[in-house]
């Protein structure tokens, strides 16, 4: 039927249009039936799937996870034999195959490998950068769209803080703009204050982590309530890990790198990235390591049951 190569470091850009084909060429009534993943499969696994026969349940999709496939070696007979299996596709049978990339490392699939040239011979081929943090209009036209799909609208002013608190992560900002779908309703029209009202900005959790590492827990505990009353404990969590990342990174790299350079490499603006370095001059690194290790421990009680109080546990972890 058709071959598919999906390649990037923008994850959510590759589910999207794997969603798309997945929708558009199975029958709902045997899609789970009918849909199948695997990642990076070994030579013999990967020619039973490409040789994958019809089922009398209508159109079959296997997605092939494939971005160690560029870091390894195929022998020129088993290229032959993919070669061969791909030319041969059967009419009821889509292949995917999908290549993500670490995020924002700025690393590429190797265009000069054989099973690349394979791949791209027969395959509709498509590559999904994440966009750079430095061409806003970019993300813009992105949220627009996004916004469109839910039948709202957003200020102009309203987009720019957005991108400002959130970055260039397209999963992250397609879950703010659903959230604030609802808050709309019925004008369904964005401004700046409601992003403001409803989505967690570095600034939210540098207040937070401002009094965490001054050792006023009082005050740290109130902030960190504040930022539940905008999200679900886990969810507050799950940003909490990820901007501790970035402060380690903007802090390790510091001396060594531009803040523009920093910029592209946590995939925020170089303005928040020289505010948050200025703000966190006094800040050591091991403070800040602490914490995330604190974090990933409670993150870990929290998901495999171990707690029941969820709000306890990482309100323990935090001021330890």
């Amino acid at each position: 039927m058709s071959i598919y190569f999906f390649y990037g470091d923008e994850d959510y850009n590759i589910e999207l249009e794997i969603k798309k084909l997945k929708d558009k060429l199975l029958d709902k009534n045997f899609a789970s039936m009918n849909f199948k993943t695997a990642d990076n499969p070994s030579f013999p696994d990967l020619i039973s799937l490409l040789r994958t026969q019809p089922m009398m349940f209508g159109n079959q999709m296997i997605v092939i996870n494939c971005e160690e496939y560029f870091s390894k070696s195929f022998e020129d007979n088993q290229l032959e034999q993919i070669s061969q299996a791909l030319e041969d596709n059967a009419e009821s049978l889509c292949i995917v195959f999908a290549a993500i990339l670490p995020r924002n490392e700025g690393k590429k699939v190797d265009s000069r490998k054989k099973i690349y040239k394979i791949i791209t011979k027969y395959a509709q081929s498509h590559e999904f950068p994440t966009f750079k943090t430095y061409k806003t209009e970019d993300i813009a036209n992105w949220i627009n769209k996004e916004a469109k799909k839910h039948e709202i609208t957003f200020e102009k002013d309203a987009v720019l803080t957005l991108i400002e608190q959130v970055g260039n992560n397209l999963r992250e900002l397609a879950k703010e703009v659903e959230k604030l779908k609802l808050l709309a309703h019925p004008e369904n029209k964005i401004t700046k204050k409601m992003v403001k009202e409803i989505c967690i900005s570095n600034e939210d959790l540098f207040a937070f982590a401002d009094y965490l590492l001054k050792g006023e827990k009082c005050s740290a505990l109130l902030e960190f309530k504040k930022l539940l009353d905008k999200k679900h404990p886990l969810e507050v969590l799950s940003t909490l890990q990820t901007m501790l990342r970035k402060w380690i990174t903007m802090k390790l790299k510091s001396s060594e790198m531009s803040a523009f350079e920093i910029s592209k490499l946590v995939g925020q603006h170089e303005f928040v990235v020289k505010t948050t370095l200025e703000k966190m001059k006094n800040t050591q690194v091991k403070d800040l390591v602490r914490i995330k290790q604190n974090l990933t421990e409670a993150e870990y009680k929290i998901k495999s049951g171990q707690s029941v109080n969820i709000i306890d546990e990482v309100e323990t972890a935090l001021l330890i």
